[in-house]
């Protein structure tokens, strides 16, 4: 915080005043939708963070939405380049603090926001039903991966030595929340356990499961937990920071 003075005209006459400003902007928190998703599903979520007292950014990652027709051709790597893309026009905002960037990912969106701290600064990072991708995927077309051997892969143990994702997750030493559907078919608990794991050196990590949920929040009452789950850890992490 410093301090601006100023002159106020009143009546022909002036009075002296003082501005107290913060010294930097405000947060900015990017959201990163899952597969088949798209920033519609962040939207709601991003208005009650964005009246935190944050500038908030959702964007569709490339293969959906309007770019939907490139789905069975895209590949993580070129989606990191989307997330990486969206980052920097996030940072780029005249309010933004650089110095206190969130990213909230769900599934897929939260495999590319871990491997995203690896080449840009992020302060806190959301990761719900973070999925797994085998490394030798990184240049293959996302929509084509065998389910199976997914599925088997995401059952096993695997650790920061083995993959990209996880290396970034034992790097990172910001705050964490990472958030588990009890009944998730697609991610399953090994999966979360292995990014819960692999958070050696960060500064916080709050982990939580939102009881009876699958993977999609399918049910209202699953959303609104998740909300107030989320909505709550960035009000602790931005309050907290100021």
């Amino acid at each position: 915080m410093h301090s601006e003075s100023i002159c106020i005209t009143v009546d022909g006459e002036h009075i002296e005043g003082t501005f107290a400003v913060p010294r930097t902007g405000v947060p900015g928190i990017l959201f990163v939708h899952g597969w088949t998703g798209s920033q519609q599903s962040d939207l709601k979520s991003a208005r009650e963070i964005a009246a935190l007292g944050c500038v908030c950014l959702t964007f569709d990652l490339r293969g959906h939405a309007a770019t939907e027709a490139l789905r069975m051709s895209v590949t993580p790597r070129q989606n990191l380049h989307d997330v990486v893309a969206a980052y920097d026009a996030l940072v780029s905002h005249p309010m933004v603090d650089r110095s206190s960037i969130a990213v909230i990912g769900s599934s897929y969106g939260a495999y590319l926001a871990t491997i995203l701290t690896s080449f840009r600064p992020v302060r806190w990072l959301s990761l719900r039903v973070p999925a797994l991708y085998r490394d030798e995927h990184w240049s293959l077309a996302k929509g084509q991966l065998d389910r199976l051997d997914l599925t088997h892969y995401r059952n096993s143990p695997v650790g920061p030595d083995d993959n990209r994702a996880l290396a970034a997750c034992a790097r990172f030493d910001g705050d964490v929340l990472a958030v588990e559907s009890e009944n998730d078919h697609l991610v399953p608990h090994m999966t979360v356990a292995n990014y819960v794991a692999a958070f050696r050196h960060a500064r916080s990590l709050t982990y939580r499961v939102i009881a009876g949920a699958d993977h999609a929040l399918s049910e209202k009452e699953s959303r609104a937990a998740y909300a107030s789950l989320l909505v709550g850890w960035v009000r602790e992490m931005v309050l907290g920071a100021r």
